[in-house]
Order: C-alpha cells, then sequence, then structure tokens
C-alpha cells in the first residue's frame, strides 16, 4: 500500500512538473519582443504593458525535490545537484549544523526554492515588489531602462542584487500609449550584483560572479486554479560546471490569510 501511494504521489509530481516544464517552453518559443516598449515604439510603462497578472499572494507546491527544499540537508548533501564543481564541494563541506537559518540560505538564487509564500505588488509603474514570508526577504524587479550612456546604478551587492525585469510578448504585439495589453506573456528577470551566499540551506555556495536568470509564467488550470511557474537558471562559473536549471511551482491564494513572515539569522 505504502509504495502505491509514494508511486501515485511520483506520479502527480512529474505531471506537475512537466507541465509547467512544457507550458514555459510553449510560451518562451513564442516570445522574443522586450517590452514594456520595442524598437521604434514610445516607452510604456511596465504596468500598464503587463500582458499577465502577477500581483497577489503565491504559495509554493513542493512537487519535487523535497528532501532538500522542506528540510534542512545533511553536510555534504550535494547529491542532486550534479553541477556542483570540487571548488564548490569543497566549500560545502564547511557548513555545519550551527549555520542552519543562515540568511545566506535565502539569497536571490536560491530563494524560489524555498518552501515560501510569495507577495507580489506594484511600487510604481516600472518597479515591482516580490517578497517571500520564508527569510522575510524583498526583491525588487527594475523595469527601468539604462541611463543614455547604456549604464545601470546595480547600488552595492546584495543578498537579492539587482533585478533588471522585461516583458516578453508576443511577436506580433506593437506597444504605444494606446495598445492593449496582450492576453498572454511572460516575465523575464535577470539579476547580478548578488553576495555570495547557498543554493541550499546546507551551504552549497554560489559566488558573487552569479547570474540568476529568471522566467515567470501564469497559467489556468482546469479546475480555475492560478499557476506560477518560475524556471531559474544559475551561472555560476566559480562553483558550477554548467547551469544549475529548476523550475518551481506556485498557487495563488485568494487573499493573504496565511501570510507568516519568519526572519532568518543574519550572520
Amino acid at each position: 500500500m505504502k509504495k502505491a501511494i509514494r508511486n501515485s504521489l511520483s506520479c502527480v509530481r512529474s505531471v506537475l512538473f512537466f507541465m509547467g516544464v512544457l507550458l514555459t517552453c510553449g510560451v518562451h518559443a513564442q516570445f522574443g519582443i522586450p517590452g514594456p516598449g520595442g524598437p521604434g515604439a514610445e516607452p510604456v510603462a511596465a504596468r500598464q504593458a503587463a500582458p499577465i497578472d502577477l500581483t497577489g499572494t503565491w504559495v509554493s507546491i513542493v512537487n519535487e525535490d523535497w528532501r532538500w527544499r522542506m528540510v534542512t540537508p545533511e553536510k555534504a548533501d550535494t547529491s542532486s545537484i550534479i553541477m556542483l564543481n570540487a571548488r564548490g564541494r569543497e566549500v560545502a563541506n564547511q557548513w555545519d549544523e550551527s549555520m542552519d537559518g543562515s540568511c545566506k540560505a535565502f539569497g536571490a538564487a536560491g530563494l524560489m526554492r524555498m518552501p515560501t509564500r510569495l507577495r507580489i505588488s506594484w511600487d510604481d509603474d516600472n518597479t515591482m515588489r516580490l517578497e517571500t514570508d520564508a527569510g522575510r526577504q524583498t526583491r525588487i524587479l527594475n523595469f527601468m531602462a539604462p541611463d543614455d550612456n547604456g549604464e545601470i546604478d546595480r547600488g552595492a551587492p546584495s543578498l537579492q542584487g539587482y533585478s533588471l525585469a522585461q516583458w516578453k510578448m508576443p511577436v506580433s504585439y506593437r506597444p504605444g500609449p494606446n495598445a492593449e495589453p496582450p492576453q498572454t506573456g511572460s516575465l523575464e528577470v535577470v539579476t547580478t550584483n548578488l553576495l555570495p551566499a547557498w543554493l541550499r540551506r546546507n551551504g552549497v555556495p554560489y559566488s558573487a560572479q552569479t547570474r540568476l536568470s529568471e522566467y515567470f509564467d501564469r497559467f489556468a488550470a482546469p479546475n480555475g486554479d492560478e499557476w506560477l511557474v518560475v524556471t531559474s537558471v544559475v551561472e555560476d562559473p566559480v562553483y558550477l560546471n554548467r547551469s544549475f536549471i529548476t523550475s518551481s511551482h506556485f498557487k495563488r491564494e485568494a487573499d493573504n490569510a496565511n501570510w507568516n513572515p519568519k526572519a532568518c539569522n543574519n550572520d
């Protein structure tokens, strides 16, 4: 009986995961024009140009890597991150249980894999705020373009780094001040300027040279549930042999009633 239940749960997790992957791949195959503007188009505020509504509260549904995400793995347990190089494994081996709960586990490159709730809102027309109750972290997603010299003021390196966001629109979409947003699309976020932190709570490291690329896709299930799939690509020339790619799933909640912020431990 227990074996049958485990097999059934495994099948459900696989279906949910591949639904997310297929939807993500399908969406990204269709979109290639950065928003909110486009070549020759007048600037349009990101909130006005939004092809999908990401605002609200979302709860993570842990349908893969349960043993590494729901509890703190044992020391040196890096078995599911096979792209970690020898230098990365050496750093991971320096972790011990006294470090459990560190805010280093809640940096941008590992944050979305935490069992958490997301609260997404607009700070202004070109700035989106993403908060988590796990670790009580705040990410700021900037849609602002570089200045006339092509420079971006990223400030000092931080746990959440600097995130530059842009909408991915249908190829046929032509933005403008009076244009209606398309009914489908995707959000791309690229984060750099990070402090060194962890991919997992047991000290699996990423370095200050890390580049995090994320793709946010929203879709509706047949039963009416709204889902958010965040595909993350972590590239780190210091500790990884190749890209670390994950797909995390979140379900929209009706309200903020279950929001329960818990701070991490600053080192």
